[in-house]
């Protein structure tokens, strides 16, 4: 068995503005949970290269160090 509704115009208008409104609403918080989440990411991401690039500048000059050229060894060799 259904169930039959009989609305006015006026009340069908309504509900359909409710529910578009109720729409509009829920994909606004889907926007604003989205653009938290990449922000976040963002965030996370942007730490990351920070860090790296911090490691990599302690150990570009740590590699330039162990890289004596045989002349500068020859220098700082002791001689008798």
């Amino acid at each position: 068995m259904r169930t039959v509704y009989v609305v006015t115009d006026s009340q069908l208008e309504e509900i359909k503005r409710k529910q578009r409104q109720e729409e509009l609403d829920n994909l606004e918080a889907s926007r604003k949970r989205l653009e938290e989440t990449y922000q976040s990411r963002i965030k996370i991401i942007d730490e990351r290269e920070h860090e790296l690039q911090e490691e990599l500048k302690a150990l570009t000059p740590a590699e330039k160090k162990t890289e004596l050229t045989t002349e500068e060894t020859e220098k700082c060799a002791v001689k008798p």
